[in-house]
């Protein structure tokens, strides 16, 4: 990386005495702050939420950047999506500051295919961490996030961002 990030500090469920309900109000308080009430920018494009549908009155972009699972009104609490909720800001707005990987994909689902830029936050001595965004034509927004626990994630995002790479001006 060109600078070292600057990233706020984890949220740990131990700094709540293990009182989950009191960090997790916590985590939604740092995305209202970072996403909700900022209006923040990837590469001079704004981002926007995807609201609907409100699940206990948090916006739907919320539950995607802090819970995991294939079965969409089945999804649980990451935790370790839930600490690193304040990264997901300043990496979008300083990928290119911070010498991130960023890379284009496409993925298709039964609706439409989506044109997705992943943004890879690799640190030495915490796991990594991957920010998707959902490109749309006048915007972009925050798709999911989470972090690469295992060495066979990393080297699949490794693949696909080389791939990207070799294939860029084709």
């Amino acid at each position: 990386m060109t600078s070292k990030p600057a990233l706020p500090p984890k949220l740990l469920l131990e700094d709540f005495n293990g009182v989950f309900e009191e960090f997790f109000a916590t985590v939604y308080s740092v995305f209202k702050r970072d996403f909700v009430d900022a209006k923040p920018f990837f590469r001079g494009k704004k981002l926007n939420l995807k609201k609907h549908p409100y699940i206990d009155g948090k916006e739907y972009t919320f539950y995607h950047l802090t819970h995991k699972g294939e079965i969409e009104d089945k999804r649980l609490p990451d935790l370790r999506r839930c600490e690193r909720i304040g990264w997901a800001k300043p990496a979008i707005e300083q990928c290119d500051c911070w010498n991130l990987k960023v890379w284009q994909q496409k993925r298709t689902n039964k609706k439409r295919t989506a044109d997705r830029i992943c943004i890879w936050l690799e640190l030495e001595n915490d796991m990594d961490y991957i920010i998707i965004l959902d490109i749309r034509e006048n915007y972009v927004l925050p798709w999911t996030a989470f972090v690469l626990e295992y060495s066979h994630e990393k080297r699949k995002k490794q693949k696909e961002y080389e791939e990207y790479i070799k294939n860029k001006g084709r």
